[in-house]
This record gives structure tokens, C-alpha cells and sequence, in this order.
């Protein structure tokens, strides 16, 4: 039950199980978020819808073309039909006035296959996008071909050039032939024939490029040919409810996202411990109770009662006990209620609470503070402007009831060390609407108070006696008198660690883990 004085909790610099809780108790946010993006998306449909949209193909064949083309080469269809030379060139057939730069922006082309590209064109009105689209499919086809055209040319033209180089040699060859005809020639007859043989060789390499030349400059005709209009211009009919749930179910990704990612970062920025083990650990005192947030069909009152009767066990003793509540001030007045009902009909309460919500309950249970009397609750809050010091009349003990997530880390520090400072003990947290998926625990195990699980003598209100803390130990079966353990009291926060005295006894089987029981002095 003790922890080692050199044992050290390192916490994560994120704690993944707080952000996920956090976002889950803030659902109503990122709800609303996906909500608003929802809405934003079906109102922008509907305030801008699909402009009218004309649709075309067209087959576009390469002298490149292979099997294992990766699709490069329709993408370069696509890039040059957004050029503003291929938009020019359509305009100009249609004669009309725009300039390129913005038509090129009204259409789009997509590559569906490698072959196969779709031309989409939007306008002011179905004709005249139907009409651009043939303008379109027509100037990106004489394109193509002109481009087919101009590189077959420039092909012929090589050709054509090699074949002047080689003809150049021709004629030189068939000059030295003709000099070698003269009296004073020295070309003799083995040279001779050498020239003979490398003007036929020359002349059938002219031969050969002519004939390439006149081949290429044909270009190829099955390509231009089959490059056409696969599928006619015609209106794209525009579905507004398409629409409407496209751009809705965009809305409601960006909303959803935005939502959850400001959930997210509120639950680190804000810094408000939802976890039990949290709780505990910045107040200084365990969880003993916990009431859960009742469902919309239930109310929540059997819940209530039974941790009401839990608390009243726990304080059952003499003594005034105080219930105090940091942000829920009416489950608070309900559980005082409860626990005044389960300790007796002689119980009062005294409603500190700032909208008297003990006073609307149980009217006839309240009276002043300043009654005299020992079975009294106190019911008051520690929320932020609190009198700390009107906090002492209220009780000698405290119960504190806290809504998880409520109050920042630093306010329940403030809290515990307020409490500290007065003097007044706290016997235990019981934590209002926790998360149901949180499996923390929240007792302390390294505390006097945690440790012997049960109320303590108050501090005297001069602070000028020591008080004791007393715990009953029960005696074994064998008739032994019983024995009264005395502690000193912690009252400086956290608590110093406690460890358990073990009395000798005579009677192994009254021992448990070879320590006594302890148990609340009556």
C-alpha cells in the first residue's frame, strides 16, 4: 500500500488515452463541425450549381504508340490541348473575341485511355458549349496532324540533305572519270575501276535517300487519318442532387477533420484532467465515488442514492462534515440530500452553495451556520471566488465533488493547497460524469489518509494542539482485547507515505498478508 519515497510518476509529454477521452466528451463540437460543413457544402451547391457542360472524345493515335506505354504520351496531348495556342486556334474558328487565356480555363482534358482522350467544355448556355467543344475537338486534331505533318517533313528533309552530300560526291567522282579520258591522265586502269565502282555505289545511295525522302515527306496518312471525333459533342446533363451530396459530403470530411483536429488541440491546450488517476493525483485524494452521467431515458436518482449511501458510510462517524462541489453545485445539493437521508432524520444541512439549490430540495433539512449542533452537512464550492476562508464552518472534513474536466489543473491545485492550508482534510473525491471508457485508478496509494481508507480527527481550529488520528484494530477470534492504533496526522500535501504498524499477535489466521486490518474507530 506504500509506494518507495524514490519513485517518480513520468508523464507522457501527450497522453494519447486523455485526447481520445477529451474528444470524445467534446463530441458535441466536432459534431457540430461535421454539421456546419455539411450545410456549407449543400449551400454552395445550391448557390453556385454546375455551370452548362458539353463532353467529347477523340481517338489520338502516335507514330509511338507500344503496348507497355505508360500513358505518357496522352498526357502530352492533355498539356498541349491547354495551351493557348490550341485555344486560339479554336476561337478563331468559332470567330469569337475571348480571349484564349480565359477560354483555356473553361475546359479540361482527361486521358482515359492511351489513346482516348475527353474534352469537357462549360459555357453560359448547352449550345454554345456544345459548339465550343467541336471547335476545340477540330483545332486540337489539325493540330495533331500539323505536328505529325512538321516532324515528317523535318524528317524528309534530312534525308534530302544526306542525299545532297552524297550526290556532291557523285559529281566529283564522275569528274575524275572524265579526266581520266585524257592523254596526260595519271589515273591508271586499277584506280579507274575503283572510280566506276564508287560512282555505282553513289548513285544507288542518291537513289535509295530520293526515295526515302519522297516516303517521309508522305508522312504517315493512317495516323492523321485515324486521329478524329469518336464521340459527338453533346450536353453533359448536370445533376443538382449529384451535386448537392458530392459537395455535402466534402463539407462534412473538412468539418469532421476540423473538428476533431480543434477538439485535439483544446484538450492539450486547456489542460483539465478528465482521468481518475488525474484527478486524485492533483488533489491530493482519492476517488471513492463516482456518479455517471444518466442517460436521456433515466434519471439518475438510483445511481445518486447509492453513491450517496457510499459517501454516508464513509462519514458515518461524529463530527460536521462539509460537501463541496466544483462545477456541479446542483449534483452536489442532491447528494448531500442523500447522505443527510441515510444518517439519520436529526441531520441538517447548512446550503452554502450561491443559488441555494439545497434550499429548493430540502427545504425543511437547512438551517443557518451559525446553528450549533454535531450532525450537520455543509454543502459550499470551491469554484473560482470562493471565500476560503468561510470554508472552515462548514465542516471539520470535506467530501469534494468534482465534474471531471471542469476545472483546469492548476485550479485543483489551488484547491488542494487552500484545503491544506485550513486544515481541513479531505476524506475523498466522488467524480461527477467521468468518462465510462476511463480504467484508471484513481486512489492514491502513498497517503496516510488513502492508506487507512477512513476518516480522521479534524485539525483543532487554533492549531495549537496536535491532534491524533485514531483507527480501530479489531481483535482475532481468540478473544483478544482490542488495541487502538494512534498516527500522527499529515497535513502538508502530497501526503507523506505511510507505513502500516504491525502489532505482535499470538493469532496467525487474524492477519492478512501479515498485517491487521484496519478499520474506523466507532
Amino acid at each position: 500500500m506504500t509506494a518507495p519515497e524514490n519513485t517518480q510518476n513520468t508523464q507522457p509529454l501527450l497522453d494519447l488515452q486523455r485526447v481520445l477521452i477529451a474528444i470524445r466528451r467534446r463530441r458535441r463540437l466536432w459534431l457540430s463541425a461535421a454539421v456546419l460543413g455539411l450545410l456549407a457544402g449543400a449551400v454552395l451547391a445550391f448557390l453556385s450549381p454546375t455551370p452548362p457542360t458539353a463532353v467529347t472524345r477523340l481517338l489520338v493515335l502516335h507514330a509511338e504508340d507500344a503496348p507497355n506505354d505508360s500513358g505518357t504520351l496522352i498526357k502530352t496531348d492533355v498539356a498541349i490541348l491547354e495551351t493557348t495556342r490550341v485555344a486560339e486556334a479554336a476561337l478563331r474558328k468559332l470567330g469569337s473575341t475571348e480571349p484564349p487565356e480565359r477560354f483555356v480555363k473553361s475546359y479540361t482534358g482527361t486521358g482515359l485511355t492511351n489513346n482516348v482522350l475527353e474534352l469537357q467544355v462549360t459555357a453560359d448556355s448547352y449550345g454554345e458549349a456544345v459548339a465550343k467543344a467541336q471547335a476545340l475537338a477540330d483545332a486540337f486534331i489539325a493540330d495533331h496532324s500539323a505536328r505529325m505533318q512538321a516532324a515528317a517533313d523535318a524528317e524528309a528533309q534530312a534525308l534530302l540533305s544526306q542525299r545532297d552530300q552524297i550526290q556532291t560526291e557523285l559529281t566529283e567522282v564522275d569528274r575524275q572519270i572524265a579526266s581520266s579520258a585524257n592523254r596526260n591522265s595519271q589515273i591508271g586502269p586499277a584506280e579507274l575501276q575503283s572510280l566506276y565502282a564508287r560512282r555505282a555505289d553513289l548513285t544507288s545511295r542518291v537513289s535509295d535517300f530520293t526515295n526515302q525522302a519522297s516516303e517521309a515527306k508522305i508522312g504517315t496518312p493512317q495516323l492523321a487519318a485515324g486521329t478524329q471525333i469518336v464521340d459527338a459533342p453533346r450536353p453533359m446533363a448536370a445533376s443538382p442532387l449529384g451535386s448537392l451530396v458530392t459537395n455535402a459530403g466534402i463539407g462534412l470530411g473538412f468539418g469532421l477533420i476540423a473538428g476533431l483536429g480543434l477538439a485535439a488541440v483544446m484538450s492539450v491546450v486547456r489542460d483539465r484532467p478528465l482521468l481518475r488517476r488525474e484527478v486524485s493525483a492533483h488533489l491530493g485524494a482519492s476517488v471513492i465515488a463516482q456518479l455517471p452521467k444518466p442517460r436521456p431515458w433515466q434519471n439518475g436518482v438510483a445511481q445518486r442514492e447509492r453513491v450517496a449511501a457510499t459517501v454516508a458510510r464513509t462519514v458515518r462517524d461524529g463530527g460536521s462534515v462539509s460537501v463541496l462541489e466544483l462545477g456541479c453545485p446542483k449534483v452536489a445539493a442532491a447528494l448531500a440530500v442523500g447522505m443527510a437521508g441515510h444518517l439519520g432524520d436529526d441531520v441538517r444541512i447548512v446550503d452554502d452553495l450561491p443559488h441555494r439549490d439545497v434550499t429548493a430540495l430540502a427545504p425543511d433539512r437547512v438551517i443557518d451556520g451559525g446553528a450549533a449542533g454535531q450532525g450537520r452537512i455543509g454543502v459550499g464550492t470551491v469554484s473560482p471566488g470562493t471565500a476560503w476562508t468561510d470554508l472552515r464552518r462548514l465542516g471539520s472534513e470535506t467530501v469534494l465533488v468534482v465534474q471531471a474536466g471542469k476545472a483546469s489543473t492548476l485550479w485543483l491545485h489551488t484547491v488542494a493547497r487552500q484545503l491544506a492550508d485550513l486544515g481541513i482534510p479531505v476524506i475523498g473525491v466522488v467524480l461527477v460524469a467521468p468518462d465510462p471508457r476511463d480504467r484508471t485508478d484513481g486512489t492514491l496509494w502513498d497517503g496516510l489518509h488513502t492508506a487507512l481508507r477512513g476518516r480522521a480527527t479534524a485539525v483543532p481550529r487554533n492549531g495549537t494542539a496536535s491532534a491524533n488520528w485514531f483507527a480501530r484494530l479489531p481483535s482475532a477470534t481468540t478473544g483478544r482485547s482490542e488495541q487502538t492504533l494512534t498516527l500522527t496526522p499529515v497535513h502538508d500535501l502530497p501526503t507523506k507515505q505511510f507505513t502500516p504498524v504491525t502489532p505482535p499477535t499470538d493469532n496467525p489466521e487474524a492477519h492478512v498478508n501479515g498485517k491487521l486490518p484496519v478499520e474506523h474507530e466507532s
